[in-house]
Order: C-alpha cells, then structure tokens, then sequence
C-alpha cells in the first residue's frame, strides 16, 4: 500500500470516530466489554435473561470446543485475560478434542463437564473434569458474557496460573510414613500442598526419574506445580518422612469437623512430626506457616517465664481478681469466670485466669524482653532457624512496652503462633529439652536443625502437672475426659479485630505425643480445637 493511501485511510477512521462521537467513543469503550453495543440502540441493563445465559455460555462452550480462543474470549466480559489462558489450554497445555457438557442451570450459573485429550510427544491421555461459570451483563455493551475467571477453564486455575504439558521439573516422589506406609494425596488429601513442596525440595536427590505430566504453573511464587494428569509414568523417587499414618488419618478426620481448622501432632521425645492437617478452603498450610495469636496456650510460656525467673512456682501465688489494669488498659477474664484472690499459679493456670498473669508481669526481674527471652532461649521460638524440611514459620514474640507487653503474657497483643509452633511449645513443657520439630530427617540433605538450651527440670516437671491439672479438673477437661495414659493440656480463645467470634486454640499431651490445633472463629479452645487435638491423642497416644 503506498503511503499516501495509508494515510488517507487512517485519516478516514479518525474522521468518522470525531463525526459520530457517541458512536466511535462507545465502541472503544465497549470493545473493552468484550464487544460493542448496536449504532444508536439502547443498552440492555439488568441481570441477562434465562434465554440470554444459555446463548452466551453455547457460544462461549462452541467456539472454546473449535479451539478458537480469540472467538471464544470474545464471549467474555475479559477477552485480553481469557484468549491468553484459551491459547495456552491448546499450545502449552497441548489440550484437543475438547467436548463440553452443560449441567443445569442456577440462575445466571452454568455447570458443565469437559472431556478432552492431552498428547505429548506421542503420549495421549483423557482428561475429564467439572467446572463452572456465570454470565454477567457488559457494564457498556450490555451484552451477555461469560464472567471471565480463570477457574471457567478449570477450578484448580487462579488468575495468575496456566495450564502446562511437559516433561517435570522434578521426579515424583513417593513419600512414606515412619511405619513404610505410602502416603499420597487421594489417601490424606490435606497432605497435597506438603506433598508437592516435597517433590519440589527433594524430587531430584529422591532417586526418581521425571515424567510427562499436565500441571497447573502457579504465577506469583505461588508455590510447586500442581499435577493434574500424568501422560508417562517416571520413576518416583522414594522419600522417608516422620508421619504416622494412623496419626495422619486421625488428624485428617479430626479437621473435617470444622472448616478453617489445622493440626500438628509431634513426638516430644524426638521432635518428629507425626501428623500435619488443615481443612481451608484457600489450601494454605496454615498448620505449619499460619501467623496467628495462639490465645491463652501462650500461658504455656508465660508460666514458665514466672517460675524461671523465681516470680512464683505450682503452688506460689497468682491471685485471680475479676479485672487488672496494665498502664492504662484493663484485661478482664472470660465471662462467669468467679475472682479468687487466693489463688496459686496451677489454679489460675487451670482455669486460665488471664489477670492472674497480667498482674504478675511487672514484679521484679521481670522487663519487657523477659517473654522474648524465654521463648527464644528456652522454647527456640522466634529466631528464624528451624529448618523441617517445608516452609514452616518459627513463631514470634517481640519485646514490646505498653500494654501490649501484658497482652503477649496471655497470647494476644503482637505474639503470632501456629499450630505446629504450639505442639512444640508443649513438647518443650512436658521433657524440659527442646527438640526442633521436623518432617523430613536432616539426614537426607545434612540440614542442622535448630536448638535452644530448654527448660531446668523443675521448670518442667511444675508445667507438666499444671497441664495434667487443666486436663483434668481445668478448663481442658471436657474435650481430653476418655483419654487414658498420662495427660495434660492447655485451652485458648484469641480475640481477631472486627471478629465478634474469637479463634479456638488448644493444645495437649497423651505419653509421647503433643499436638496442638487452631480453629478460626471457633470460639472456646475446648469448643472446636479440644475435640480435634484429643481424637489426634487418641490415635497416637
């Protein structure tokens, strides 16, 4: 085309857009929509009919079904986002002959079921899944469109995620329990995220050899490709891990009970983790990576901050009166619970007296470094260092003036916890010497694991029976009563800003086994997390 030709043509579209301002601006505004209204007509409002939902999503399903993803992300209120994703189903994905079966509509929601066949260099596989979507209203064309969100293309999808067929970057592993068992993600299904961070970790010195598989490419480091199918079987690689599947099985059926829960139940006398579960519906690890107040099972360590620093002992004072003020803020016990000014420390533990502990946070030679002191030195908490062998977070308690220091001192104020933290806590309490919990033995890739000088005896010997009292007589008696053998346990309610229901927390012993277990707004640390950490006792005790 000669240049002055060109010219004249661009100068021409540019003429009609100012000519007819309403309809050139529309257009280039609804483009954006995913399409563009009629010249001159009204705009449709309002939520799309039921007749408009099932043309939408047929010519979003036909076109998706021919592999045209420019045709098909056209039917969406996203075409950029969508035809980047539909192109990489077909290219990267390597993903064909796809069938889609529409289930009944809900309203503006259509269900439906994908067949389709994943090949790759020779191997070819049947894929087959459930998916969903919506069809909304353009906010300029009003046409109906598919709401775009990754999960139409499949629910394991984020919108930062895509669809990869290849040869994997790490062999599969096949990880078993301390007992040989094998372990896998359709058995102990909350064990899928701690699974893949294994392949990722330790796929390649594990001894396997990679396959082809189908995974989901998680964008913004969002953790280890997620398999979805396997077209050629590599060699799995076999990995020891500490898990007990009786422990594991118990812990999975415990958190079933109660959405936004999690687990860890270690061997006190080794530090080995035997169990880790979560039920959330975001998949995150929150048993071993959570950064949450862990509520009154912090008093754990706040008792033992008391007696090592010769502020009182099992039997010393610790009086309960109804309200205490620490510079200017007033702490209050749970509701009903009766003052008792008499009271020793094991009874102020037991009934988890919250100003019993506020109104000894100042006697001498207490600072506000002292709670920091104790965790970090004592129960290796807070210092960075732990190395399982997956991503886990350490716990923290910062030295803190105000009065967040004597909210620490009760677990709240800027104290952050999570459950495999606490299971630590208390297998630190009940043997005196703290055992830096792991999942993976360190021998395998020589990794030195974390120390702390402990707790004296006496210390421990005064802690492990104020546990044993709250199990028995105490608030943690409801949840732990049935439990044979030597037992103890400590509750916990973590009040959440803007949460009218606290987090439920507890945590206990049965013989050689702790755990501890979190349950978001789930009230009284017996209410929810009790039942899950005693069912865990029960199986491993």
């Amino acid at each position: 085309m000669r240049k002055g030709v060109k010219a004249t043509v661009i100068g021409g579209v540019f003429a009609v857009m100012v000519g007819g301002a309403g309809y050139g601006a529309y257009n280039v505004v609804s483009a954006l929509d995913g399409g563009s209204g009629a010249a001159g007509g009204s705009v449709k409002s309002g939520p799309p009919s039921g007749d408009e939902v099932e043309e939408a999503a047929e010519k979003f399903f036909t076109a998706w079904e021919k592999g045209d993803a420019t045709e098909a992300a056209s039917h969406t209120n996203n075409s950029a986002a969508a035809g980047t994703m539909l192109t990489a189903y077909g290219e990267e994905a390597h993903i064909t002959g796809v069938e889609i079966t529409p289930g009944t509509t809900t309203g503006t929601a259509v269900p439906f079921t994908v067949k389709a066949k994943v090949s790759y260099e020779g191997a070819s596989k049947p894929l087959t899944y459930k998916s969903e979507l919506t069809v909304v209203r353009g906010e300029t064309s009003g046409r109906a469109l598919v709401d775009w969100q990754a999960s139409v293309v499949h629910p394991d999808l984020k919108d930062s995620d895509t669809l990869v067929t290849e040869e994997s970057a790490t062999p599969q592993i096949q990880a078993v329990g301390r007992d040989g068992a094998v372990l896998t993600k359709e058995k102990y299904p909350s064990l899928g995220p701690v699974l893949a961070t294994l392949r990722e970790k330790y796929g390649a010195q594990a001894g396997g050899t990679p396959g082809v598989e189908l995974v989901v490419r998680h964008g913004n480091d969002g953790g280890p490709d997620t398999p979805l199918l396997t077209l050629t079987e590599g060699k799995p690689g076999k990995l020891e891990t500490t898990l007990s599947a009786s422990v594991q099985a118990a812990a999975e059926k415990a958190v079933k009970r109660y959405g936004e829960s999690s687990v860890v139940a270690v061997e006190p006398s080794t530090g080995e983790v035997l169990a880790v579960a979560n039920n959330r519906a975001d998949g995150f690890n929150a048993a071993f990576q959570g950064r949450v107040a862990p509520g009154s099972t912090m008093k754990i360590i706040t008792a033992a901050m008391l007696i090592d620093n010769g502020v009182t002992s099992l039997d010393g004072p610790a009086p309960c009166p109804d309200t205490a003020t620490w510079q200017s803020q007033t702490f209050k016990n749970l509701t009903g619970m009766p003052p008792n000014e008499g009271a020793t420390l094991a009874n102020t533990f037991m009934r988890s007296c919250n100003t019993g502990f506020i109104k000894l946070i100042d006697e001498e030679p207490l600072t506000d470094a002292s709670l920091t002191a104790e965790a970090q030195e004592r129960f290796g908490l807070g210092r960075d260092d732990w190395k399982t062998g997956v991503v886990s977070f350490d716990g923290k308690v910062p030295a803190v003036s105000g009065p967040d220091r004597a909210a620490n001192a009760i677990g709240q104020g800027q104290v952050q916890m999570n459950p495999l933290n606490m299971a630590s806590v208390t297998a630190t309490a009940i043997t005196g010497e703290f055992r830096q919990p792991y999942l993976v033995p360190p021998g395998l890739d020589d990794r030195e694991l974390a120390t702390a000088k402990g707790l004296p005896q006496s210390t421990a010997a005064q802690i492990k029976q104020m546990m044993r009292l709250t199990a028995t007589q105490g608030t943690a008696q409801e949840p732990m009563s049935g439990l044979g053998g030597d037992i103890g346990a400590k509750t916990g309610s973590a009040e959440v800003d803007g949460e009218s229901t606290s987090d439920s927390w507890f945590t206990g012993f049965r013989n050689d086994v702790a755990a501890a277990a979190m349950v978001e707004k789930g009230g009284h640390g017996g209410d929810a997390a009790g039942p899950i950490v005693a069912d865990v006792l029960r199986a491993g005790g």
